[in-house]
């Protein structure tokens, strides 16, 4: 979290700049291409594009920080709740004095969102309903008495009402210098407190009731950590508004949460995804013509996660569907590989080769299957493949070894350990054969005693059986192959 500090600093540095303004509102470009705009943006010359930006910068960090903790705490609905709760707060702060005072809607709308947060968790301690009917209980009422609000508003005679309807859609054109150093006071507030009690806040998030163990508070944290998320919402309003504000809280940290399954890089990417994708909301806003910032801005969070989606290392759909295919095409190669042991123990060694007929007999297979087996297993460097016939290398042999060793193995710890009749522990042992670690091996062979033989009376190779490297002589033979263990 201390990393995110520094660049925070940086921002409120673009303030010492005099602000030259060059165009009013971000998009009002109107008489260049949007070549021109782009490079424009670059340049950072307009106050317009300088507030946008670093405040939709300062919005992302803000939104992703927060919104990690509503992931992990399976809250994300609650952001969207307390989006839409703060509404009549900033009707009532506009109402306090009748003009668009941003301290008094910011007072207005932060008491909002802590009545609807505690709304939420009286609902929740005093009825039967759980948590998900008290959210879209919150959500619902405070939005009607909002809208109902700022009708009243709009008919209303007099009065500063300009820009007032920006709260709902958002604009962040709109932000002035003010706005910015209110968004980087929460932003240095949010990533300060996090890094503070970053520990206290990981373990409230994940297991409670350890926490309470421990003594801590942790309705205090959880209070805390929703004060922290109704001054992240209502900062976040002018910039995206109260209807996608809640989508700044949860695309960032989903698409963070598919990426690691550590909280505290979690944040980081989070952040860094907010982060960007404000930036990229005010670079389209600022490069088309009248195109809104804060929808551009989740649609490049959006864009974010289905990156994540479908390209994560470990969680992504083409991730699990890559690691699927090889795991697909690796258990085949070793049941190749396992069948040509069987074929030799069958003819009790007498040979090296193996002919494609006996396996394709042992596979129950056509001779063009086994041939396009042989084919990718032979890329591994496991056998020699000639026309009519196959042999092993001693890698083949070795990893043949392993997997016999590794299904008799199994086989015979089912049935004695666990009283499995022999003849129903060949299926488990074919599944388990594949993943067993060495580690695994060597204590089922301590806890069998170092067995050579298998519940049907077949030979279990050893580790003497491995390290041969090539298929044992007769001699070998004779004794059943090399010395068991001691």
């Amino acid at each position: 979290m201390r990393r995110l500090l520094l660049p925070l600093l940086l921002f409120g540095c673009v303030f010492l700049v005099p602000e030259v303004a060059h165009a009013v509102r971000i998009s009002e470009l109107t008489d260049s291409t949007m070549m021109d705009r782009a490079v424009r943006f670059f340049t950072f010359r307009d106050a317009s594009l300088r507030n946008a930006l670093i405040g939709s910068m300062l919005l992302g960090i803000c939104c992703g920080l927060m919104g990690t903790f509503l992931v992990v705490r399976k809250l994300a609905l609650m952001g969207d709740a307390l989006s839409h709760a703060v509404l009549p707060g900033v009707a009532l702060g506009f109402l306090w004095n009748m003009a668009k005072d941003p301290l008094a809607i910011f007072i207005g709308a932060t008491i909002a969102g802590l009545l609807g947060a505690g709304t939420i968790q009286l609902i929740r301690n005093t009825t039967r309903h759980k948590e998900d009917a008290a959210l879209g209980f919150v959500l619902a009422s405070f939005f009607g008495v909002g809208i109902c609000l700022f009708t009243m508003i709009q008919n209303v005679p007099g009065g500063n009402k300009s820009g007032l309807d920006k709260f709902m859609f958002g604009q962040a054109a709109s932000l002035g210098r003010g706005d910015v150093w209110l968004l980087a006071v929460i932003a240095v507030l949010a990533v300060g407190t996090v890094a503070i009690f970053y520990k206290e806040y990981t373990i409230t998030s994940f297991d409670a009731g350890f926490a309470r163990s421990l003594g801590m508070p942790v309705q205090i944290f959880h209070y805390s950590l929703m004060l922290l998320l109704a001054f992240a919402i209502v900062s976040s309003l002018q910039a995206v508004g109260v209807v996608l504000v809640s989508a700044m809280l949860v695309i960032p940290a989903a698409a963070a949460f598919m990426l690691t399954d550590r909280l505290g890089i979690m944040l980081l990417l989070a952040a860094i995804f907010g982060l960007c994708s404000g930036a990229v909301g005010a670079f389209f806003s600022f490069v088309g013509r009248n195109l809104p910032t804060g929808p551009f801005m989740v649609l490049a969070a959006a864009a974010v996660f289905a990156i994540a989606l479908f390209f994560g290392p470990r969680h992504g759909i083409v991730s699990r569907w890559w690691r699927q295919r090889s795991r697909s095409a690796r258990v085949q190669r070793e049941n190749t590989l396992k069948a040509i042991y069987h074929v030799l123990e069958g003819n009790e060694f007498r040979s090296e080769h193996v002919s494609l007929r006996e396996l394709a007999e042992r596979r129950r297979e056509t001779l063009e299957d086994v041939q396009r087996q042989l084919t990718a297993v032979r890329r591994t460097g496991f056998v020699t493949l000639f026309s009519d016939a196959v042999t092993f290398t001693p890698s083949g042999w070795q990893r043949a070894c392993e997997i016999v060793r590794n299904h008799r193995l199994w086989e015979l710890y089912l049935t004695n350990a666990a009283h499995i009749a022999a003849d129903h522990v060949h299926e488990d042992a074919e599944k388990i054969e594949h993943i067993l670690g060495e580690d695994a091996v060597r204590q089922l062979e301590k806890r069998l005693n170092y067995a050579r033989r298998d519940p049907h009376g077949k030979l279990i190779p050893g580790i003497e059986d491995i390290s041969l490297g090539s298929i044992p002589q007769p001699a070998d033979r004779a004794t059943g192959f090399g010395p068991a263990p001691h």
